[in-house]
C-alpha cells in the first residue's frame, strides 16, 4: 500500500524500530510539559498528551492488549530524571468508530491523577478551524533519520498546515476525511516518523491534531503527514471525560 502507520508495534517493542521526529531539533528541556510517553516494560512505543490530570490523548492505533504505562515529565527517555512520573493505564477508550485510518483517536484513563508540576502540565484542546498555511509544531521521541537512528532527547519540528484538497490530491486513492488534518515540514524531509504515533500537532499552544499516518518515507512532501483533527472529536472527548 502507498501508506504506513507511523509505528510498527511489534518492531518497536522488540527494539527494531522506534519513534523519532525527522529533520527536527532538540526541545528546550521540559518546554513541552504536556508530552506523554506510552511504554511497555520501559520501552517507548507511542506518544500522547496530558489533557486532564488523569487522561491522556493519543491515537487509536496505539491501543494494545498488553499492559502498558504512561510516563510524564520526561526529556530523555533513558535518564532517571526526578521530574518523571509513571502511571498505569486503567482503561483505554479508542473511538467507537475507529477502523483502519478513520477516527484514529483514543483517550487513556490513568490509574491515578498526575501531580502537576513545572515539568508536568495539561494542554488545552484546539477549537475551530485551522488556517491553511499556518505554522504548528509536532513533537516526539521517534526516528530522527527514517533509518532507526534514535534521538536521545525529545524532538520537535515546525510544520505547515495544508488545504485538504491538496492533501487529497497528493494521497490519491487514500481517503482523506474532514476529520483529518495534513501538514508538511517547512523544509523537505521534515515531519514525524516511526513511533511518533499518538503525539501532538500543536497549534497556538493547543492540541490540534494527533499523529496518525504518513507515507513510505518520513517527511516526504509527496505524501503529507496526516493527523486526526482534534476539534472534530471535541464532543466525543468531552463525553468520555464527563462520564469518567
Amino acid at each position: 500500500m502507498a501508506f504506513r502507520f507511523i509505528f510498527l508495534l511489534l518492531c518497536a517493542f522488540q527494539g527494531a524500530e522506534s519513534s523519532r521526529i525527522v529533520g527536527g531539533r532538540d526541545t528546550v528541556p521540559h518546554s513541552r510539559p504536556y508530552m506523554a510517553s506510552l511504554q511497555i516494560q520501559g520501552q517507548h512505543f507511542c506518544g500522547g498528551v496530558l489533557i486532564r490530570e488523569d487522561f491522556v490523548l493519543t491515537a487509536a492505533h496505539c491501543d494494545i492488549s498488553a499492559p502498558y504505562t504512561v510516563v510524564l515529565g520526561a526529556d530523555t527517555l533513558e535518564a532517571n530524571e526526578p521530574a518523571k512520573q509513571r502511571l498505569d493505564v486503567l482503561r483505554a477508550f479508542p473511538h467507537p468508530d475507529y477502523i483502519d485510518l478513520a477516527n484514529d483517536i483514543m483517550l487513556l484513563k490513568l490509574s491515578s491523577k498526575a501531580k502537576l508540576t513545572k515539568e508536568v502540565q495539561l494542554i488545552s484542546l484546539k477549537s475551530g478551524r485551522l488556517r491553511n498555511g499556518s505554522s504548528c509544531i509536532t513533537a516526539g521521541w521517534g526516528d530522527i533519520g527514517d533509518n532507526k537512528t534514535l534521538a536521545n532527547r525529545l524532538q520537535e519540528v515546525n510544520v505547515t498546515i495544508l488545504p485538504l484538497r491538496t492533501c487529497r490530491k497528493e494521497w490519491e486513492n487514500v481517503p482523506i476525511a474532514r476529520s483529518m488534518v495534513c501538514a508538511t515540514g517547512v523544509q523537505k524531509l521534515q515531519g514525524f516518523c516511526s513511533g511518533d504515533s499518538g503525539g501532538p500537532l500543536v497549534c497556538d499552544g493547543a492540541s490540534a491534531g494527533v499523529v496518525s499516518f504518513s507515507g513510505r518515507h518520513c517527511g516526504d512532501p509527496a505524501t503529507p503527514d496526516v493527523y486526526t483533527r482534534v476539534a472534530f472529536f471535541r464532543s466525543w472527548i468531552n463525553k468520555v471525560l464527563k462520564e469518567n
